[in-house]
Formats: structure tokens, C-alpha cells, sequence
């Protein structure tokens, strides 16, 4: 046999062993599972990640995101036949209950409510069918690509599925909104209704878990139990997603002490942070060049000394400039591969000097 054929075998067997290693020193239960930093998307740990799987009532992060984006959280919802004795889990809405979108919010991500998954789709989309499709539409739009809802609960239905890694994708887009985080992160709720108006968040994260602050529990006899968890420690939030994971809680905590275990937030640039002066000779000009946005990202200690910026600035720039203009881009790569690319923008406005100006230039 060739001994180039058998030492990429040999390097194949090497990596597959460390895979498995890795799986044998966390011991988890879930077929699939994904750790993600939640500010830069950086997967620190996967196993099975892109695996399509029901993912019960980890839908409702997307039903909330969808909620959150295109209601307010004082509209009032009028309840009719179609959101009432829906199957599993409930906070009992009866027919013509009108109910605000904070209290339907609440009563879905705590309770886990699935007439209120429902009575959110009916009021924000006319029925469930069209919210649907803003729910697939919206995961096309954040790269969760392996994703297809059929439902804004998770009950069971043979195309209704996701992946550790969708679900982790969506988590961190709700996360930009602060009522997300408030929501999740809520241990009870008291609703404004006559009858049934308490709420108690199934997530045992928030009590079991140091810095846990969220996500969502599932469970149907089909998708077993998965589980969306986060925790935020030291300046990072992590999100663990496991699924189909007999042992939920104690798998996402084994991912999420992995995590701060291993890695600590790296401030790579800030943004509007000052990365090169320009100055056009012509008119003795100063351009401030800075970076358009923030990059944090986790690193394990191992890894600060690859992290490298490469700075790269248009060579045609012309006047005026305006403020924000793009002037170029700053690539960011960790032992040789790209991990971002962003702006690079101007801070200040720059004008053409007028004929006053430039004859105080000549004098001097």
C-alpha cells in the first residue's frame, strides 16, 4: 500500500480518536449537540450539529423572535376557537379572551403554553399557515438552512424538524431583543388574567445552572427531550443545545462548563476604535479610519498568539468623504483562516479645501 495512503490514514484515525475522546470525557446522552458563543457565533463544540431531528418546543424561540419583531407587547390579542384545547402543554385560554402579547409571550416561553404559540400566529399572521412561512423565511434569513417548521408549538409532524445548530443560530438572533432576554430569563411571571394568571418557568437552568439565563425546554415522544440553555459568565454567554438528550440538563451543563472551562472572551478591535490616519497629500487632509463594528471573540489561551488583522484600504478614495463612508476592511484570521471580515469607515466628514483655504496654505 502506498505510505502516503496509509499515513492520511493514520492522521484520519488520529482526529477521529480525539473526536471521540472529547465525547467520552463529557459523557453526555444527547445524540446531538451544539456549544456556540453567542456574540460571535463561534462553535466551540459540536457533535451530530447539522443533523436534521424534531425539536419539540424549542420551536417557540422562533415563535417568540417572530412575535417580538412584529407585535407590541401591549397590543391585545382576541382569543377565538381556533387557539383554545390545544394538545400538550397549555395556559388554558378560553374563547373571546382577550389577552395582551407580554402576558401570550410569557405564558409561551415559561409555561410553554402551545394555544398561546397558537393564538400568537392566528393574531400576527391571520392563522397558522401564513406564519409558517414567516417562520421558514426568517431561518433562511439567519443561514438556518437545515430547519423546516410546520407548526408554531413543536408538536409532532414528520417534516416539522431542526438541527442543534439552527436552533443555536435562532437563539442568538432573539437575543439581540432585550425582552427576549428578559423573558427567559424570568424563574415566574404573573400574568393580568382572572384565573390561571400564574407562570412557572420549566427551565431548571436558571436555578441549577451559575449565570444561567435562559433558554427552552421540549419534549414529545418523538423528538425525546431537547433542551436550549444559556449562561453568562466573565463577559460571554454561551448557548448549549442538545437534543434528543435522555439526560437534558446535566449534557447542556457539561457543554456549558466546557466552555468557560476553555475559552475567555478576546477583544479583537472595538468599534469606531481608530485602525489607520490617512492623509491626503493634496490637501493636507486627515482621514480617521475606524472599524465599523465590534469583534469579540473566545479564544483559548493556546490561541491568542495565531489570532492576525490584516488591514486593507481602497486605493482610489476620493473627495469628499462622508462620514461612515466605507474606505476599506480589516480581516481578522485565526491560524490562517478567516473568522471575520468587517468596514472600515470614516469617523469624520472630510471636504475639498475652498479657494480661501488654499490660498492660506499657499501663504504659510
Amino acid at each position: 500500500m502506498d505510505k502516503k495512503f496509509l499515513i492520511i490514514i493514520m492522521i484520519l484515525m488520529i482526529l477521529s480518536c480525539q473526536s471521540l475522546a472529547y465525547a467520552d470525557i463529557l459523557n453526555t446522552s444527547a445524540y446531538s449537540y451544539v456549544l456556540m458563543d453567542e456574540v460571535s457565533g463561534r462553535v466551540l463544540l459540536e457533535k451530530n450539529a447539522h443533523v436534521g431531528l424534531p425539536m419539540a418546543s424549542t420551536t417557540k424561540i422562533m415563535t417568540a423572535l417572530l412575535a417580538i419583531e412584529n407585535s407590541q407587547l401591549d397590543e391585545i390579542v382576541k382569543v377565538d376557537e381556533r387557539s383554545i384545547n390545544i394538545e400538550g402543554s397549555s395556559i388554558y385560554l378560553a374563547n373571546d379572551e382577550e389577552i395582551s402579547m407580554k402576558d401570550l409571550l410569557y405564558g409561551l416561553m415559561l409555561r410553554s403554553g402551545n394555544d398561546a404559540a397558537t393564538a400568537i400566529a392566528n393574531h400576527i399572521a391571520g392563522d397558522e399557515e401564513e406564519f409558517v412561512k414567516m417562520m421558514n423565511e426568517r431561518a433562511r434569513s439567519i443561514n438556518a438552512l437545515n430547519t423546516n417548521f410546520k407548526n408554531p408549538h413543536g408538536l409532532s409532524h414528520k417534516d416539522h424538524y431542526s438541527t442543534a445548530y439552527d436552533l443555536a443560530l435562532i437563539t442568538r438572533e432573539a437575543f439581540k431583543h432585550e425582552i427576549f432576554r428578559e423573558i427567559v430569563s424570568s424563574k415566574s411571571y404573573r400574568a393580568n388574567r382572572e384565573k390561571n394568571d400564574y407562570f412557572v418557568n420549566k427551565n431548571k437552568t436558571l436555578w441549577e445552572y451559575e449565570g444561567g439565563d435562559g433558554v427552552k425546554t421540549g419534549y414529545t415522544m418523538t423528538a425525546g427531550r431537547c433542551l436550549v440553555s444559556t449562561a453568562y459568565r466573565n463577559g460571554m454567554r454561551l448557548i448549549a443545545v442538545s437534543l434528543r438528550a435522555p439526560d437534558w440538563f446535566n449534557d447542556n451543563y457539561k457543554l456549558l462548563d466546557y466552555g468557560f472551562e476553555n475559552y475567555k472572551p478576546y477583544t479583537v478591535y472595538n468599534k469606531n476604535q481608530l485602525i489607520k490616519k490617512l492623509y491626503l497629500r493634496e490637501d493636507e487632509l486627515e482621514v480617521n479610519i475606524v472599524a465599523e463594528n465590534d469583534l469579540f471573540y473566545p479564544l483559548r489561551e493556546d490561541e491568542r498568539d495565531l489570532i492576525k488583522v490584516k488591514i486593507n484600504i481602497d486605493d482610489n478614495i476620493q473627495l469628499p468623504i462622508d462620514k461612515g463612508e466605507v474606505l476599506g476592511s480589516i480581516e481578522t484570521y485565526l491560524d490562517g483562516v478567516l473568522i471575520r471580515k468587517d468596514n472600515l469607515i470614516s469617523l469624520n466628514e472630510v471636504k475639498e479645501k475652498n479657494i480661501f483655504q488654499r490660498l492660506m496654505d499657499f501663504f504659510r
